[in-house]
């Protein structure tokens, strides 16, 4: 399996981060989620599962930051457009961001649940972007955590395909 991610020399275009302006913006944080494209799945893939995250955050908040989980993609939806996840326009239930946990305390579901955007504070990031080709539909409600995607996707992963993606300070 492979990801295929529009970018400029593997930056993420501005309007998907730090950068983001006008609509694509919701309390200061990017919420326009960038497109990108699932390749060669395997045979039997009924959903796939994804997390957006930035290991480059730990020296700066000292744990990874989530910026984006998503499940319960149906298979047939192998060209994510851009703003899917705010649209409706490719079915799933999202997570929560790393704003609705113990350090930002967002309460806002559009900052805390969904997308939202790299805003790296000290320097260039990359943001690694996984995808999981699934058997099942997985029984998670919006708004659930890392944790719960990974142990309901325990014994269901066909592939995994992972990118990074740079966004700049």
């Amino acid at each position: 399996m492979q990801l295929i991610v529009p970018t400029d020399d593997g930056y993420l275009a501005d309007r998907f981060g730090k950068y983001a302006s006008g609509e694509d913006v919701h309390a200061d944080h990017p919420k326009r989620s960038f497109p990108f494209k699932i390749t060669e799945a395997p045979a039997g893939t009924l959903t796939f599962a994804l997390a957006f995250i930035d290991y480059d955050a730990v020296p700066v908040s000292g744990f990874v930051w989530l910026h984006w989980l998503a499940a319960n993609i149906p298979a047939e939806f192998t060209t994510i457009p851009d703003d899917a996840s705010r649209s409706g326009a490719v079915p799933m239930v999202q997570g929560r961001n790393s704003n609705a946990g113990g350090m930002v305390r967002a309460q806002d579901v559009q900052v805390a649940q969904g997308y939202v955007g790299p805003q790296p504070p000290d320097k260039d990031h990359a943001y690694t972007l996984m995808v999981f080709a699934l058997d099942t539909e997985l029984d998670l409600a919006p708004g659930f955590w890392l944790n719960a995607m990974r142990r309901a996707m325990a014994g269901h992963v066909l592939a995994q395909a992972e990118v990074d993606l740079w966004s700049r300070a």
